[in-house]
């Protein structure tokens, strides 16, 4: 699996259900594996991007979602169709392994814009969970009593200047990662 780049991403919607709710905004982080002598790991940036995506169904949003993700309809007005930004998405993750806190979510939402645009996924088919890393590194440490990202940024002294932004979320996964996998 080395071989294979890393791909932190993470999505902001406009609520929970990826049959009613919409991404708003996906930021990642594409990071290259490189195992040295020794076994050493060292992860190194690729590439950082990130999409504010138009809602086409803003009407079908949680009130407490849009709050959250920091939704105002001023700074969407330049935002991209989800038919533009997925193309884009699936060459720049082509062949490299999901990260995500919580990861079933994010690629929930992920799959289904991918179904929706007729977009084909390149990405590899693993895909890594933060939260059920530390979650078994971590869950008989009673210091750390939840797995939010919040919780373990916190946890582990990761600043998160702009929490629930897709970028920002996606940066401070990648640094979990590190922290998790003592990299």
């Amino acid at each position: 699996m080395y071989k294979h780049n890393l791909a932190f991403i993470d999505v902001e919607t406009t609520g929970l259900n990826p049959d009613k709710h919409e991404i708003i905004e996906f930021g990642c982080v594409t990071v290259k594996q490189n195992k040295k002598e020794g076994g050493i790991i060292s992860l190194d940036v690729v590439e950082e991007f990130e999409f504010k995506i138009k809602p086409k169904r803003i009407e079908d949003a949680e009130p407490g979602a849009l709050r959250i993700n920091k939704y105002d309809e001023a700074a969407w007005a330049l935002a991209y169709d989800l038919e533009e930004v997925m193309p884009i998405i699936a060459q720049k993750t082509a062949g490299a392994i999901m990260v995500a806190h919580n990861v079933a979510f994010d690629f929930a939402f992920l799959d289904k814009a991918f179904r929706i645009t007729g977009v084909e996924n390149k990405m590899h088919y693993h895909k890594l969970d933060t939260i059920s890393i530390a979650f078994a590194k971590f869950h008989k440490k009673a210091e750390i009593s939840r797995f939010s990202l919040e919780s373990l940024s916190s946890y582990f002294g990761i600043e998160n200047k702009k929490a629930h932004t897709a970028l920002s979320d996606a940066r401070v996964t990648f640094e979990l990662y590190k922290k998790l996998m003592e990299l």
